[in-house]
């Protein structure tokens, strides 16, 4: 005879049975009922956040650093609606998350329920709305829907991004038979792309190779096939910003390092595409903030391409969703007779920065700080770095550490989201794991400290406070000429308040460069949660490409531009 159990207890049942150690969210009376049937289980945790913004980013982190699958849970109303920008995230970057949105009980639909969201009679229609920042989206009309929806779900935010099943509340409680138990996620076969096309490439290039690598080489985690395939290249790599993480850097396990794309990035990369015999992109679409500055380098080159999403540039574009598997076929085909005898590394590979003007005003330098971070941070942390002139200074300045993850957030861009990528990051790892953000980012969604110290995690959080939107304040300065500020805001201390609001907390205050490396010591050594928050000032430039001109202006020392351009637009956020 079959067994009888709730379809919440299929769902978390299922859930662990599939790897998923926990579910990032906000309790609610229309999702409650998800919390009750984790209770009764051992090997799945449901986390409780103070925000549902940051419950959908700590899935995202949480995927990120390779954990497994983020799940994330919310309630109705508001609190479902509180997900969409995270879920947005996840979209745009194409990150594997979960939501399970909780909705009022279908007999109630169109019927003026409170927070109802059917789309009936008038309502909101939130399956419109979440397909709009979804890979998939279904609603749950009867209990035995979930037996197919969900490993749906599941297998379509394992491909790169946000699966949304959304619960209405009757379906939660109702009863659902199950035969032979829960099976855990399968995958139903991935698609390898031929790179025969690439291989034949390659192999008669007559010179340089350069390597573009992107966030798809984390996903899949493709790291040492990539470092394989750079290996019988004898190529130059560089990393868009939300990949910093996925190839060596000078002095740690790579010589060949490029360093960053894009706007905050390294201006040496643009030189090193335009003298390539062909340019390699893989794993990322490389859109306007990854590839600033290098439009015209690449359109001189032949540039091929291999990932889930074709680039926006032109190219050569072979299709996969499983880049391990296909960077492993490539360089099989690459080995032998046919290795390819035209490539080489230049003998030296310049490591190159942006120069933003000399500041000379209160609070301590971005670079300085960045250069005492880089001393004092050990290997295998993770880094977290939030939107802004101080995360632009972290993407620039600060190395990744061997066996440790950097993650940014740049297909939304959204402020705040290290708070809670960093929680989710640090219940994926165990391991220290560093948030950098500015006050700005801590003003909306710093309260996920609270969730650190409530699961005593092992997260340090840096807090660089200029009292403003500094970002905002540099284009004002730049753009608007500086008549007027509305983004600076009063003074705070915000290591001495989250002291005395947390009691027990590590958290102080620096305000001179040469007390930070004991601060952050200190702040690294601490068993669970710390915080360090650092005095600069809104008025430092930093390196920030569409502040600066173009890299040959930057790296000639000429003047800031004074007027906006087309590179310009992407400092918007």
């Amino acid at each position: 005879m079959a067994s009888r159990h709730r379809v919440v207890d299929h769902i978390v049942e299922y859930l662990a049975a599939s790897g998923v150690d926990f579910i990032f969210g906000v309790d609610g009376a229309n999702i409650e009922d998800i919390y009750d049937a984790a209770f009764f289980r051992d090997d799945i945790t449901a986390v409780l956040a103070k925000h549902e913004f940051s419950a959908a980013t700590m899935a995202d982190g949480y995927s990120r650093s390779g954990a497994g699958l983020g799940v994330v849970a919310a309630t109705s109303g508001g609190g479902c609606l509180n997900t969409v920008p995270g879920l947005g995230e996840a979209f745009a970057s194409r990150v594997p998350v979960l939501a399970l949105i909780g909705q009022p009980p279908t007999t109630l639909d169109g019927r003026g329920s409170f927070q109802d969201t059917s789309g009936r009679n008038g309502a909101l229609d939130a399956e419109a709305l979440f397909s709009a920042v979804s890979v998939f989206c279904r609603r749950i009309v009867t209990p035995e829907d979930i037996v197919s929806a969900l490993p749906e779900a599941v297998a379509a935010a394992r491909t790169g991004g946000p699966a949304v099943l959304l619960l209405p509340k009757d379906i939660q409680q109702a009863e659902i038979g199950v035969n032979g138990g829960v099976r855990g996620f399968e995958p139903t076969g991935t698609q390898f792309g031929d790179p025969r096309a690439i291989a034949d490439a390659l192999r008669y290039a007559g010179g340089p190779i350069t390597i573009i690598a992107g966030e798809q080489i984390a996903r899949d985690d493709a790291r040492v096939e990539l470092e394989l395939l750079r290996a019988k290249l004898r190529a130059r790599i560089a990393t868009v910003p939300d990949a910093k993480d996925v190839a060596g850097t000078p002095g740690m396990g790579s010589s060949s390092a490029l360093g960053v794309t894009g706007v905050m990035g390294n201006p040496g990369v643009a030189d090193a595409v335009a003298g390539s015999a062909l340019c390699l992109l893989l794993g990322t679409r490389f859109g306007v903030t990854a590839r600033a500055g290098l439009d015209e380098a690449l359109a001189s080159v032949p540039v091929f391409s291999i990932g889930s999403a074709v680039p926006y540039v032109p190219c050569t574009h072979v299709h996969t969703d499983n880049l391990r598997g296909s960077l492993t076929m490539l360089t099989a085909a690459l080995s032998g007779r046919d290795r390819p005898t035209g490539t080489r590394v230049p003998d030296a590979v310049p490591q190159t920065e942006l120069r933003p003007p000399a500041f000379r005003g209160p609070g301590i330098r971005y670079r300085d700080a960045m250069t005492v971070l880089d001393a004092a941070l050990p290997d295998g942390a993770d880094i977290v770095v939030d939107a802004g002139n101080i995360g632009a200074s972290a993407i620039h300045y600060l190395p990744v550490r061997r066996d440790g993850g950097f993650v940014v957030a740049l297909g939304m861009g959204g402020m705040g989201y290290s708070f809670g990528a960093g929680v989710g990051m640090a219940f994926g790892s165990r391991r220290r794991t560093v948030v950098i953000a500015g006050d700005g980012s801590f003003f909306m969604h710093g309260m996920e400290i609270h969730t650190a110290i409530q699961y005593r995690l092992p997260v340090t959080f840096l807090l660089f406070d200029n009292h403003a939107h500094a970002m905002c304040v540099t284009r004002e300065q730049l753009f608007y000429d500086d008549l007027y500020s509305y983004n600076r805001f009063g003074p705070s201390r915000l290591g001495a308040g989250l002291a005395a609001m947390f009691p027990g907390l590590q958290s102080v205050d620096v305000d001179d460069i040469s007390e930070l490396p004991a601060a952050v010591r200190t702040a690294f050594e601490v068993d669970g949660p710390s915080v360090v928050s650092v005095e600069c000032s809104a008025d430092e430039i930093p390196p920030f490409a569409a502040f600066l001109g173009s890299a040959v202006a930057v790296t000639a020392n000429k003047p800031l531009i004074t007027k906006e351009n087309h590179s310009n637009v992407i400092a918007r956020a």
